[in-house]
């Protein structure tokens, strides 16, 4: 897969397109039926396939930290975008300009000038443009004129109820990981390279691998049943911490994993943390021995999970 980023000349893409667009936060099965239809019609058509993103998403850009909670990072939803078979995808740089585009600039700047457009497909709630003023309606009454064709997705459902990244992240903000894993088609995870902490894991006979989340926000806080997947393949288990670590005032929300029967050096290791079973809600203890003590029964908790799913 080709990634573009920005709008740059000598990146345009050089023969129309059939594109979809949107911000496909967790690449949900919901984004993962409209990314099939998407691929049906690119083959019909005999047209490259094309996904449409924005980084930050307008709502990052709008609301700063009071954002949602990212589901995935630009390096997973990449990756999960790639695993799908589309064949570019253009990464929009979300700044003023853009945000105070109109919707028909945008249509004839963007879609038409820049990616060629000849088919596009959208979902039923999208939105574009300077105040959300553009939508499906609009797309149709361009259509004709600019020479494409634009087809509207209906909602996935899952039992009935719609797929929706906000409701993925309701689900993982409760715990409830077996409701978020039926939208999303896998188990939540996160994904990152291991860096130096402050290493006092070692000092508790627990130590940890610590992951950056590269997220203003974190859906999931706590401790948590996990699997890690190392990037030379080994697979093992283990339990996470995702959190502030309010115990040693920590100010950083971090992803801290002890990784079961292992022993080595992970520094600098790109790893894959799958969210199980949520063990309980982070908290504060009076003392390093105090936590040392909940941190074994998290362990034991996290192994008898395992044991039983066996």
């Amino acid at each position: 897969m080709r990634l573009i980023r920005g709008l740059r000349a000598e990146m345009l893409a050089t023969q129309r397109v059939a594109a979809t667009i949107g911000n496909f936060d967790g690449v949900h099965l919901g984004h993962q039926y409209v990314l099939g239809e998407l691929l049906k019609k690119s083959k019909y058509h005999n047209l490259p396939s094309v996904l449409i993103a924005f980084e930050p998403s307008a709502k990052e850009f709008f609301l700063k930290d009071e954002a949602p909670a990212r589901l995935t990072n630009f390096r997973e939803k990449f990756h999960l975008i790639k695993n799908s078979g589309i064949d570019q995808y253009v990464c929009l740089r979300f700044n003023p300009a853009l945000a105070t585009m109109s919707a028909p600039t945008f249509v004839e700047k963007v879609l038409i000038d820049y990616l060629h457009i000849r088919y596009l497909t959208v979902g039923d709630n999208f939105r574009f443009g300077r105040d959300r003023k553009g939508d499906y309606a609009l797309l149709q009454s361009m259509a004709q004129r600019l020479d494409f064709e634009v087809e509207k997705i209906k909602p996935y459902l899952v039992n009935g109820k719609r797929v929706d990244s906000s409701s993925i992240r309701s689900f993982l903000a409760a715990g409830k990981l077996h409701d978020a894993k039926q939208l999303l088609g896998r188990t939540y995870s996160m994904s990152g390279r291991v860096v130096h902490g402050d290493k006092r894991g070692r000092t508790i006979n627990f130590p940890t691998a610590n992951i950056p989340i590269k997220r203003n926000r974190s859906p999931v806080n706590g401790v948590f049943a996990v699997t890690v997947l190392i990037e030379n393949g080994l697979e093992k288990r283990g339990v996470a911490n995702i959190g502030h670590r309010p115990t040693v005032d920590g100010t950083r929300t971090q992803l801290e994993v002890h990784i079961f029967d292992f022993s080595g050096d992970l520094y600098d290791n790109h790893l894959t943390v799958s969210f199980c079973k949520k063990i309980r809600d982070e908290k504060k203890f009076d003392s390093l021995k105090t936590l040392k003590k909940q941190i074994r029964r998290d362990a034991e908790n996290a192994k008898d999970y395992f044991n039983a799913t066996r």
